[in-house]
């Protein structure tokens, strides 16, 4: 299986270093993710930026994959590999991950693990965004396993592209893998930035804050990962709203 690698935490990030790790050894892997962090830039996209690439060679000495790097956003280095450098290469999966910290809830909103995943569906391509509890006690080699089996056999199972948000608990229930299907709860942050003044008088601002779930409910992701399970979101890149669109039409 040819499958493409990308992440919103750069290349050098143990998360994609372990997916490299376990995939190249039996699929064809293509590697194209950020030089530098890229966290909270969703779907972000550079216009008229002139974007730096170069063949990271460090990993392409470690594993038979090719690796490009991009001094550019998550969306970047998925549009910029499909649409310029892969020359008619295909990949039938594109992985965005393996993320340090969870993609839970309206936290999709922002990932640029899953802004990556969306790029690749947007071009017709099976997409996961796989993401990790923050303090997780599952090594990323074993996420890696996991997540591996469980794709080959969900691409087994289905011929169009899909897009999933998949997130791992910080430990397993039962000691054992289980993934269930689960809709994105609602999260917020309690004091989420915090203020600074320096000498001159300039004011700055900084993200921070504690999260505040406002529905955790049994069928939702945040409830999933908290029972020590690993969630299975279906998204999808539609914004329209079809219950005040039939309503409008109606009229």
């Amino acid at each position: 299986m040819r499958i493409l690698l990308s992440n919103d935490d750069g290349i050098q990030a143990e998360g994609i270093q372990a997916l490299v790790k376990v995939l190249s050894g039996s699929h064809d892997v293509v590697v194209c993710a950020p030089m530098r962090e890229q966290s909270g830039m969703a779907h972000a996209l550079n216009v008229h930026k002139r974007l730096e690439i170069a063949r990271n060679r460090e990993l392409e000495a470690r594993y038979p994959v090719e690796a490009w790097m991009i001094d550019g956003t998550p969306t970047d280095c998925v549009k910029i590999y499909l649409e310029a450098i892969a020359e008619g290469w295909k990949p039938d999966l594109v992985i965005s991950g393996i993320n340090h910290g969870a993609n839970l809830a309206t936290d999709v909103l922002y990932s640029g693990t899953v802004g990556a995943a969306m790029e690749g569906f947007l071009h017709d391509i099976p997409s996961v965004a796989l993401s990790g509890d923050k303090n997780s006690r599952i090594p990323f080699v074993q996420v890696a396993e996991i997540a591996a089996d469980y794709l080959v056999k969900t691409m087994e199972e289905r011929e169009d592209a899909f897009f999933l948000n998949v997130n791992f608990p910080k430990e397993l229930a039962a000691g054992k893998p289980q993934f269930v299907f689960s809709q994105l709860g609602k999260r917020d942050y309690l004091n989420a930035y915090t203020k600074e003044v320096d000498e001159d008088g300039r004011m700055y601002f900084t993200v921070a804050g504690d999260i505040i779930d406002l529905d955790k409910g049994e069928a939702t992701d945040i409830y999933a990962v908290e029972s020590g399970l690993i969630s299975v979101t279906p998204l999808h890149a539609d914004l329209t709203d079809y219950v005040m669109l039939d309503e409008q039409l109606k009229k």
